[in-house]
């Protein structure tokens, strides 16, 4: 289809592919661009499972796109990697189910700053989470994760994505509208402004 959402957008018909040849890529665009779509599409084109948040009852989510990952191909520069998603409105849903599974098993919460993510604040628990799990190797996908950060804690995350990027552990995507997080040093920005997505240098942003 390309009368319904997300296929309709021009920035995904008329891009036909991206490289990602930087430990470290931003999104950047306005509001419908498509950035989060495509994002989340990408985590489960790679085989990541996405956490679902709250369930309401009179919201029907457009069934587009939830397909758009079928139409995706990934090709691997050196493998496939395990990796996850993250995003501020389905992290409360995996912070209960981890903490249900730890009763049974305390040593989940090695990974994870060995304290329980529901026992700290919203910020604080999102620190923990990307301070611990992003040391691991793997590719990791991050929607507007600054929603929850003052923007001291926006420069903490920077340092985290930075380090582990330049580690050469990990890769990371992270579509966000934060200036503070597009600045980090030697990331690449692509912007959904445009049709197709292209790098732009973080000065020649709105942001």
């Amino acid at each position: 289809s390309r009368e319904h959402y997300p296929f309709n957008l021009p920035v995904l018909q008329r891009t036909a592919a991206l490289e990602f040849d930087r430990p470290l890529t931003f999104f950047v665009g306005e509001n419908g661009s498509g950035k989060s779509t495509l994002l989340k599409a990408m985590a489960e084109a790679c085989g990541i499972y996405i956490w679902a948040g709250e369930q309401r009852a009179r919201f029907d989510e457009s069934p587009y796109e939830g397909w758009l990952h079928r139409y995706l191909r990934v090709d691997w520069s050196d493998g496939r990697v395990p990796g996850s998603f993250f995003a501020a409105e389905s992290f409360r849903s995996f912070r209960q189910m981890l903490d249900d599974w730890a009763t049974e098993d305390p040593a989940l919460l090695e990974d994870f700053g060995s304290r329980s993510l529901m026992s700290q604040s919203h910020g604080q628990s999102h620190m923990a989470y990307f301070a611990n799990r992003y040391r691991l190797v793997g590719i990791y996908f991050l929607d507007e994760p600054e929603n929850a950060l003052s923007p001291r804690r926006q420069l903490e995350l920077v340092e985290i994505l930075k380090q582990n990027a330049e580690a050469g552990q990990a890769q990371f995507v992270v579509a966000t509208h934060s200036p503070v997080l597009l600045a980090c040093p030697g990331a690449a920005v692509l912007s959904f402004d445009r049709a197709p997505v292209e790098a732009v240098r973080y000065q020649d942003t709105d942001h």
